[in-house]
């Protein structure tokens, strides 16, 4: 299931939308989600979509805030 599915409306451009998609896929792989029909998919979704409103656009960060603020786990080391 695409990251597009919970998009509402034209608030990204393609390029936001291609780092989203990264973000979402490389997110459900770190919390092996592999069920697509798996409700914590659509949390992840959500949860990428909205740091991205907050500004957030390198895929990398978005994955990592996101697994954070599903699993309660600290930030990774600044540079480690």
């Amino acid at each position: 299931m695409p990251i597009t599915r919970f998009l509402n409306g034209p608030v990204f451009s393609p390029a936001d939308i291609v780092i989203l998609s990264t973000a979402f896929e490389d997110t459900l792989r770190a919390l092996n989600l592999t069920n697509r029909d798996d409700p914590t998919t659509e949390i992840v979704a959500k949860k990428i979509i909205e740091l991205a409103k907050q500004g957030e656009r390198d895929p990398v960060r978005l994955q990592e805030r996101a697994v954070q603020a599903l699993t309660n786990e600290p930030p990774a080391a600044a540079g480690a």
